[in-house]
């Protein structure tokens, strides 16, 4: 997928780069397979703002995406490739032969009219979802399950694919797109392929209004404040505070480890993301 770029004819577009969406075949979403997104405006059920900087922003509807693929040995069509305004990557809508519809995660090289199947006797091809425990070492998957039959859970943003590298013991040993390698049961099932809208990255929103239609709103720096509404406020000329960075209730906001050191998932994995082997207690 290509990303558009425009003449600066306006300040507004001097920076500002969008997908092209040739690849979207359908612009209406199955109305089956939505539901409403209700704004909360970043606030609890109290009506307090728990989370700053949401408020506003474009109606969306959520497409409600089928990860666990358990519709085992029905073959389905492709029939449309459609744009998620909640997701990065794209949809693709399956019709199966009984005549039910569902939503996945479209990967690279998928079109409309190729045929998909989930189950242990799938082929491993694109699109099709198997167990780990019959995927061929080293080829690429995504919507990945961390327990069997949970549903996919890693691996689904636009571009992302990790590499099913060896089995051993009933688990398979899989490397991530953030370069950790975890212990997986080989049960769970996972989808050929990389994920799709790869150049997604690559887009530039390029002017304030585009954050708002996503419902962000501006947050003022915390150095440009008085002291008395942060912590790192203050200061004559612009200084950057002095000390470490924190949040308007003193809490450190950088380096600051926030994954329990006793966490049940740790012994699943093998390295960590920064290179280092995980220690195993």
């Amino acid at each position: 997928m290509p990303v558009k770029s425009f003449r600066p004819l306006t300040p507004s577009t001097r920076y500002l780069t969008i997908a092209s969406f040739e690849d979207i075949t359908k612009t209406k979403p199955e109305k089956s397979l939505i539901e409403i997104k209700k704004k909360t405006g970043g606030r609890n059920h109290y009506g307090r703002v728990t989370s700053r900087g949401w408020g506003g922003g474009h109606k969306q509807f959520h497409r409600i995406v089928d990860f666990k693929r358990h519709k085992h040995g029905i073959e389905a069509d492709v029939i449309a490739i459609e744009y998620d305004p909640l997701r990065t990557a794209r949809l693709a809508l399956l019709q199966y032969k009984d005549g039910e519809k569902k939503y996945i995660i479209a990967p690279v090289g998928l079109s409309v009219g190729k045929k998909l199947m989930s189950g242990p006797t799938a082929a491993p091809e694109v699109g099709n979802s198997l167990p780990l425990s019959t995927i061929p070492v080293g080829l690429p998957i995504h919507n990945i399950e961390i327990t069997p039959g949970r549903g996919a859970q890693m691996v689904r943003t636009a571009g992302g694919a990790a590499t099913l590298m060896s089995r051993d013991e009933g688990y398979a040993q899989i490397k991530l797109p953030s370069g950790e390698i975890r212990r997986v049961n080989e049960n769970c099932y996972a989808t050929i392929g990389q994920v799709g809208n790869t150049e997604h990255e690559n887009v530039v929103l390029g002017k304030a209004g585009r954050s708002r239609h996503r419902g962000i709103h501006p947050l003022s720096r915390a150095v440009a404040k008085n002291p008395v509404d942060h912590p790192m406020g203050g200061g004559a000329g612009k200084t950057s505070g002095g000390g470490h960075p924190v949040t308007p209730w003193g809490v450190i906001t950088k380096g600051y480890r926030t994954r329990n050191k006793r966490k049940y998932s740790n012994k699943f994995i093998v390295v960590r993301r920064d290179g280092r082997p995980m220690k195993q207690k």
